[in-house]
């Protein structure tokens, strides 16, 4: 009952913030949206990483926390638009100049995070591992990229 109610929250903030994302009222917006979903996947990504390291991982928590990355790696995309290459961004012009890759790059992360969902919801601790090294990978690759250290 507990996830599902919580599943029913980010589901109905995703809807509700959709058409709030193409209306932000300043550059500066987008940014904050952005870091702050980035910043959410990379709490959630860290959970996971604990839980995977500890002697008896907590799997409901390891689904839980991969569920919500899953629902959040779709957000932060839309506010990378022309006018929020800012200074206080981390976001390298690349993510403009080279904006087919950038889409590729996002594609290929929410793909493995849909994979680590799914290696979750099993609760096969060897597959989630797998499948959470391989989407640790696509963020990764992404930061190399398209993120100023």
């Amino acid at each position: 009952m507990k996830r599902f109610a919580i599943s029913a929250l980010l589901v109905g903030g995703a809807v509700i913030s959709l058409p709030a994302v193409a209306q932000f009222q300043k550059p500066e917006d987008a940014v904050k949206y952005r870091q702050s979903a980035f910043t959410l996947i990379g709490n959630h990504f860290g959970r996971i990483n604990g839980q995977l390291k500890a002697d008896k991982p907590n799997v409901q928590a390891i689904q839980s926390s991969a569920a919500l990355v899953e629902t959040l790696s779709t957000v932060p995309y839309e506010a990378f638009g022309p006018d929020t290459a800012l200074p206080n961004s981390k976001a390298k012009p690349e993510i403009w100049t080279e904006q087919e890759k950038f889409k590729a790059a996002a594609q290929k992360m929410q793909a493995a995070v849909a994979k680590l969902n799914t290696a979750a919801k099993g609760g096969d601790v060897g597959a989630i591992k797998a499948a959470f090294s391989d989407a640790g990978g696509t963020c990764k690759g992404c930061h190399d990229d398209f993120r100023a250290k």
